[in-house]
């Protein structure tokens, strides 16, 4: 009992260590910008996300031009601020463009990736191309996201046929069958569990199953959230080891019920607190209504398991009573009402609106899976109206055996004979046995989607990552132009003539970041004295809109500019090459919605 408060104990710590986030993390902005090309080298490579990120091994990775490792230690957080990765650089790094990568893991315990260029003193001729981290190799994804299915079905095998012991008909306990169907339960889970502890390392860095091993990656792990939630249910699981050992002994009571509800409440916790419940909006809600879908899930789906168990197994000598049958009846219908409402908040916390039921693979997912419990609900009513019948049975007059087994009447002057019982009791049985047979064979699929959108991007994160994106530099949606110059100074030689480099991200209505570079006459980086742009829209006659351009280390930006409608503006740009040179040019600039 010591044991499984202490580990209710730290299941409510990590509970308290559950903040509102968004989640998914989103990266926010990065320096050196995205873009940017740099007169020297920068020192070190610093990413900011919207929330506290975890790192992994090869969090940050930079190339240099030539594809290259160009780091020099590992990812740490910049200044201790957990929403920040930051990585030093090597000594003599050349002339060229550079591409960042970043793999970190959110606050909900999903990996998130990205990429992005920069460069010193020029882009590289041929460009760069950027992209992601290398993606989890399929012989690491593959056993770790069987091991979290796996422990899906694991914890519902292992309360759902506790419940059905204990609620339902605890003569069931004495059956080797449901006894071998509870140890199944208790095996599958801890066995994916010590399998999730040994992948997770691998699977947040992108490596491969050979890494399980690898004492720096399972430290990490260790020193997780997720990684102390899963020592957390493999100490609960001991704990109940001993406890079912006892149980077995002493038989169940009120006390029993007490310390299973307690256990169960704590087991259910080591996945609610490290996956989408734990962030986002209504985290104080969302915990315990994440907490009692999971349960309610549990008892249906594995108290089926059991009730089919029973129904194979129950012999002459320890039938399965008609009363028990509906016992679980009313309490599945409970747990399905339960699953509704849970269900129905958790959706709509996670999709956030109707559009992203349709344009996120959350919202996609999550249809599909409404359609399946749809299937089952289905199944279940023809479920409850077999076990109606079968309750309807006499039971002084009838005993009720095993399919296959035969059906006998038990009273000696054959009433049951008389009434039909035994014939009704027979076809009852066995339509209640196909029924209980397919609601769990379709209730696996909808466990196997549930596992599905756990490891999915909800739909509110990506909306809200697809708007920050429109207002954020760093991400790949940009417009560029090259704007030409000449002074008309020959006397200046590179600086005389050239073009100006201007970047908008996202080049879009609304708030846009800006940055320009000015390349001379011979195509190298030139610094300038002064640097000004605006952008007209004359149709609309709305401008000129100053974009507010300022010094960055060889390369001019600003994030204020803010444009209000589409269409094709004029932008105005001054290059100030000296205290008496400079020219004005224009371009036109196509602003998309």
């Amino acid at each position: 009992m010591a044991l499984l408060l202490l580990g209710t104990a730290l299941v409510l710590t990590l509970l308290a260590g559950a903040t509102p986030a968004s989640a998914h993390a989103v990266f926010k902005s990065s320096d050196p910008r995205e873009g940017s090309v740099l007169k020297t080298p920068p020192r070190q490579i610093t990413v900011t996300f919207d929330e506290a990120v975890m790192l992994v091994e090869n969090s940050l990775r930079v190339l240099d031009p030539d594809n290259r490792p160009a780091t020099a230690g590992d990812p740490q957080h910049a200044d201790g601020r957990a929403e920040t990765a930051r990585v030093p650089l090597g000594d003599g790094l050349g002339q060229g463009t550079y591409t960042v990568s970043w793999r970190v893991v959110s606050a909900d315990g999903h990996a998130v990736t990205g990429a992005f260029t920069f460069s010193v003193g020029k882009r590289s001729s041929a460009g760069a191309v950027v992209t992601g981290p290398p993606s989890v190799p399929r012989a690491t994804s593959l056993p770790y996201d069987t091991a979290r299915y796996a422990a899906y079905a694991g914890l519902a095998l292992l309360i759902g046929t506790a419940v059905f012991v204990g609620t339902c008909w605890p003569a069931a306990a004495a059956l080797r069958a449901v006894r071998r169907l509870f140890a199944t339960g208790w095996s599958v889970l801890t066995l994916s569990t010590l399998a999730s502890v040994l992948l997770r390392g691998p699977y947040d860095s992108g490596e491969g199953p050979g890494a399980m091993l690898d004492t720096r990656l399972l430290r990490g792990t260790l020193d997780s959230r997720p990684g102390i939630a899963l020592l957390v249910r493999l100490g609960l699981l001991l704990v109940l080891a001993a406890l079912a050992r006892r149980g077995v002994r002493t038989g169940v009571g009120g006390r029993t019920r007490a310390v299973g509800a307690l256990f169960a409440l704590a087991l259910a916790a080591t996945w609610v607190v490290v996956e989408h419940a734990a962030v986002g909006v209504h985290v104080p809600v969302a915990l315990p209504f994440a907490a009692l879908h999971l349960l309610a899930m549990a008892v249906w789906l594995g108290g089926l398991a059991a009730l089919l168990t029973a129904l194979h197994r129950s012999s002459a000598e320890d039938p399965l009573p008609s009363a028990a049958v509906a016992r679980f009846s009313r309490l599945a219908f409970g747990a399905v009402a339960v699953l509704a409402v849970t269900g129905v908040y958790q959706s709509w916390r996670g999709l956030g609106s109707w559009d992203a039921l349709w344009h996120t693979e959350y919202g996609r997912v999550l249809s599909f899976k409404a359609w399946t419990v749809l299937v089952v609900l289905t199944v279940a009513a023809r479920s409850r109206r077999w076990a109606g019948r079968l309750s309807a049975v006499p039971e002084p007059d009838q005993v009720l055996v095993a399919v296959g087994g035969g059906e006998t009447d038990a009273t000696s002057g054959g009433a049951g004979s008389a009434t039909g019982g035994p014939t009704d009791a027979g076809g009852s049985r066995r339509g209640l046995l196909r029924c209980v047979l397919a609601e769990v064979a379709v209730g696996m699929v909808v466990l196997a989607l549930t596992t599905m959108l756990t490891g999915t991007e909800p739909g509110r994160a990506a909306e809200e990552k697809a708007a920050l994106q429109a207002l954020v530099p760093g991400q790949p949606t940009q417009s560029l132009t090259l704007v030409p110059f000449d002074t008309g100074s020959r006397t200046l030689g590179p600086l005389g003539s050239g073009k100006v480099q201007i970047v908008l991200e996202p080049g879009r209505v609304g708030r846009n970041a800006v940055q320009a570079v000015v390349y001379g006459s011979d195509g190298g980086l030139v610094p300038v004295p002064e640097l000004r742009l605006t952008f007209t829209l004359a149709g609309q006659g709305v401008g000129p809109l100053d974009a507010a351009l300022v010094d960055e280390r060889g390369y001019w930006g600003g994030d204020t500019l803010a444009l209000p409608a589409e269409g094709t503006w004029t932008m105005r740009v001054t290059v100030r090459v000296s205290d008496i040179d400079q020219v004005t040019v224009e371009q036109p600039v196509r602003i998309g919605p």
